[in-house]
């Protein structure tokens, strides 16, 4: 009789699609892994619940989500002719699988803020690397895949492009748990409108509209969640607590820290080993920032202390937004005002009155195009095919300027 405790082919009960199939035993193992595990503990929204409660969803969800559209993707493209060997198949579910797997505490608030030199793209692939010796050699196909170095080029756009399977599985379950139904994108109808010519990823002419909307449902989501103005103010406000962080650390301040971040912060600028990096790295997630923020709001420095506490009882900072740089007139009066309430140095008001901007594109010309595919062979890019769009629109960068200061200095 067989062990049931043996078998790796699992269905998840997922909310977004319903049940979703784990392809491959060696993908079982890699969810197994404690590197992949640690994503249960990484909100994959950051700090947007403070806008939205309910967007608590993890990366460990999202990516399960992506291996799912992947297999879907995949099934299309096989009844439609297209030659996939069950290798390629479980490598470019093993490619999505692991194409989160570098990200930090609060996903993308704090890139580059722990580990200065690298992005989550290359910590992903420096863990994949490091799970491929593990798995001895396992993953090589994965990682061609991934470093878009395979000739089907088809099998990396699936896992990386305009039209990737991350991008569909991150619009459908951001809507879904911050209730945000402009997000909602038809992805089951655009997955089998996929086709493939030149060893590339196009759409069929008839799933057009579904691309028209998908391009505006990512475009309402960044500015309505992604880029949210509070979002923003909230991690703003972490990022001014880790910078006086820091601060402190380089002046000899003594702050608390937990091993793993005494390992990243007490060696700035050194050599660190790279597999080092990585098993401290994977001890670090969401819990541990929360654990710090309460150590912190008890700091002997006023500044690091009022930061923490405010973030932890989401007392955020005002923000404005505008289309222009903001005037140094309008910045000097709000840190005279805050001078005036906080009684701290020009220097120190600098992390509670500041200015910065944000950027965003809703597709990008210069990047690999979404090529619409007609019956008569020719190829077309979406902002030329769709006569609907305003495309000039969608693919201009737009940038804001916002300006952060206290409330109470209102």
């Amino acid at each position: 009789m067989k062990d049931n405790r043996l078998n790796k082919r699992k269905i998840l009960n997922d909310p977004v699609y319903g049940f979703i199939n784990i392809p491959s035993d060696l993908i079982f193992d890699l969810i197994e892994h404690p590197y992949f595990q640690r994503l249960r503990r990484i909100k994959q929204l950051g700090l947007t619940e403070y806008v939205y409660p309910g967007a608590v969803h993890t990366r460990f969800q999202h990516t399960l989500g992506a291996l799912h559209l992947v297999d879907s993707a995949l099934s299309v493209l096989r009844s439609k002719g297209f030659l996939i060997t069950e290798k390629e198949e479980e490598a470019v579910s093993i490619a999505i699988l692991l194409h989160d797997i570098g990200h930090g505490p609060y996903s993308h608030t704090l890139e580059k803020v722990i580990i200065e030199n690298y992005s989550h793209e290359e910590l992903s692939l420096l863990y994949m690397k490091d799970l491929n010796e593990q798995y001895k050699g396992k993953l090589d196909l994965a990682i061609t895949i991934f470093t878009n170095q395979y000739p089907k080029k088809f099998l990396h756009q699936l896992v990386s492009s305009q039209l990737d399977m991350d991008r569909l599985d991150y619009l459908s379950r951001d809507s879904f748990y911050t209730g945000v139904s402009e997000g909602v994108v038809s992805s089951d109808r655009i997955i089998k409108m996929l086709s493939v010519a030149n060893d590339e990823l196009v759409v069929e002419a008839k799933g057009i509209y579904s691309i028209e909307k998908f391009l505006i449902a990512r475009w309402l989501m960044y500015w309505q969640v992604y880029l949210h103005k509070t979002v923003i103010s909230t991690e703003q406000l972490l990022l001014r607590i880790f910078g006086r962080v820091k601060e402190l650390i380089s002046l000899g301040h003594t702050i608390y820290l937990t091993d793993e971040f005494h390992f990243f912060f007490d060696n700035p600028g050194k050599k660190l080993n790279t597999k080092d990096i990585l098993e401290t790295f994977a001890r670090i997630d969401d819990t541990d920032i929360i654990g710090l923020l309460k150590h912190w709001e008890n700091d002997k420095d006023p500044v690091l202390s009022i930061l923490s506490k405010n973030l932890l009882n989401r007392n955020l900072f005002r923000i404005e937004i505008q289309n222009e740089p903001f005037d140094t007139k309008i910045i000097e009066k709000h840190l005279f005002q805050a001078s005036k309430k906080l009684h701290f140095t020009e220097h120190e008001l600098r992390y509670f009155v500041f200015t910065d901007d944000i950027s965003k594109n809703a597709y990008s010309a210069f990047d690999d195009k979404i090529q619409i595919a007609y019956k008569d062979g020719r190829l077309i890019d979406i902002a030329e095919a769709s006569d609907m769009l305003n495309m000039s629109v969608l693919s201009k960068t737009v940038r804001k300027y916002f300006l952060c200061y206290p409330k109470e200095i209102e």
